[in-house]
């Protein structure tokens, strides 16, 4: 299998702050974190317009066998399909690996969390089907998943990998969902230019109960 690609500096660092705009939605404590971090001596914003090479702002974090580990899970969680590519291929696992990367609190607990999950999840793999679980079929990997994807019904030996399974799921869709992709896989339109706009469509307005306003 090949390596996904990589994206640039400058790119991860937007993703990190679009997921924290959205913390909101994925549970994240981040923004806030963030902003206290950055009062106790983090330093200032960095320069989006600049593009940014690895270790300039902080070390990644990931090696590349915890990357393919990561790609792996990333692309059961969001698989490629007729409408969008897999999270991997739209660069996920550089936002992933930025994410737990940061020195900030909330995402340097997230990183505990992350690293021990994926070990964990090669030691599974390895006891269960003798091979790490990049390496594993997709009925192997999803076998694996089934017992850790919902925290509710997740058994006791479970419970451990079950909450980082929830956490990294919630972190992929928040980087998938702010690519390009993601967002056109979401038939998100939005940020659009637009030569004119003539209001809500009537029937919108009909809808929620609301005329139209004259202008």
């Amino acid at each position: 299998m090949s390596e996904p690609f990589r994206v640039d500096r400058r790119t991860t660092i937007k993703w990190v702050l679009a997921a924290w705009a959205a913390a909101p939605l994925l549970q994240q404590r981040a923004f806030g974190a963030a902003a206290t971090a950055a009062t106790k001596g983090y330093g200032t914003d960095p320069d989006l317009t600049k593009i940014y090479q690895p270790g300039e702002l902080w070390p990644s974090t990931l090696t590349p066998a915890q990357r393919r580990t990561a790609a792996a899970l990333c692309d059961v969680i969001i698989p490629a399909d007729t409408e969008s590519p897999s999270a991997s291929a739209v660069g996920v696992v550089d936002f992933l690996d930025e994410w737990i990367s940061a020195p900030y609190e909330a995402q340097q607990e997230d990183r505990t969390v992350i690293l021990w999950g994926l070990a964990w999840l090669d030691a599974e793999a390895n006891g269960r089907f003798k091979a790490d679980f990049a390496a594993l079929g997709d009925p192997q990997k999803t076998a694996i998943c089934d017992d850790i994807c919902h925290v509710p019904k997740a058994k006791p030996q479970f419970a451990e990998a079950a909450a980082f399974f929830a956490k990294y799921r919630d972190l992929t869709a928040g980087g998938f969902y702010t690519t390009p992709a993601g967002t056109k896989d979401l038939r998100y339109v939005g940020n659009v230019p637009l030569a004119r706009f003539d209001g809500p469509p009537p029937e919108v307005l009909r809808k929620v109960g609301v005329g139209q306003v004259p202008a």
